[in-house]
């Protein structure tokens, strides 16, 4: 999130309960929601008005897990291998979610530790003010994400945006990373996709060849070539393969 959208959403929550502090005040009761400016013009918060954004902010998460970390790549190239199996519901939709969250948990973790140890950690200890906190743990996932761009998809978005005082990707903001980073992730699944798609689809021409020099036109290759690929995908140790080829594409 770039300055000017983070100033303009805290400002939309400070607007709206204005309105609510204000009549607090006027009854004589201690206004719990302030903002006040520091000596040296940083925002502050009170507590009760954190607790507000941060809730606020929890109902962003399941966005946030889908489109900034590796969620997307992983459900993308699930759901292929799917199709490419003949498989139209099995593994089912839950089953491919839930492991798609795991897996992401699991390539995940080293940015979620890095967030909690710089971030959270002394915000929670009171060391670090919320800002503070928004600041430095935005950093491992910027750098997350920047080691996934790819440079075609974010210069595009530079282009786009109208920033011209940016000189390296470290500079570009949040606003435009992201749906660069999305874009890249979203080829990367289908460049993987496609070469998970390829065995299958020459195992289904080849039944499909057979059927017909037997004369067997009536019956679909697709049913008959589903027991080879199920059998041929487990006999490769396929889950295997295609887990470790998504951890090691983001460079685990």
């Amino acid at each position: 999130m770039s300055k000017g959208l983070q100033g303009l959403f805290w400002g939309f929550i400070a607007a709206a309960f204005i309105w609510s502090s204000g009549a607090a005040a006027q009854d004589g009761i201690l206004p719990a929601l302030t903002v006040t400016t520091g000596a040296d013009g940083a925002t502050e918060y009170s507590v009760t008005m954190q607790i507000l954004l941060l809730m606020t902010a929890m109902s962003f998460i399941p966005a946030m897990v889908i489109m900034l970390t590796s969620f997307t790549r992983i459900i993308v190239v699930l759901s292929i291998l799917r199709q490419a199996l003949g498989l139209q519901q099995t593994p089912s939709n839950q089953v491919l979610i839930g492991i798609s969250m795991f897996m992401t948990f699991f390539i995940m973790a080293p940015v979620f530790d890095k967030i909690y140890a710089e971030a959270v950690e002394p915000y929670m200890n009171e060391s670090m003010t919320l800002n503070q906190a928004y600041d430095v743990g935005k950093e491992p996932i910027k750098a997350f994400m920047l080691s996934q761009v790819r440079t075609t998809d974010l210069t595009t978005f530079i282009e786009i945006s109208g920033y011209k005082d940016i000189k390296s990707p470290e500079q570009a903001p949040m606003s435009v990373i992201i749906p660069a980073f999305i874009t890249s992730e979203l080829k990367t699944a289908f460049q993987i996709g496609f070469m998970l798609f390829v065995p299958f689809l020459v195992l289904d021409l080849v039944v499909a060849s057979i059927l017909m020099a037997m004369g067997m036109m009536m019956l679909s290759p697709m049913i008959v070539s589903l027991p080879f690929k199920i059998m041929l995908f487990v006999l490769v140790d396929g889950w295997s393969l295609v887990m470790g080829t998504l951890a090691n594409s983001f460079g685990i």
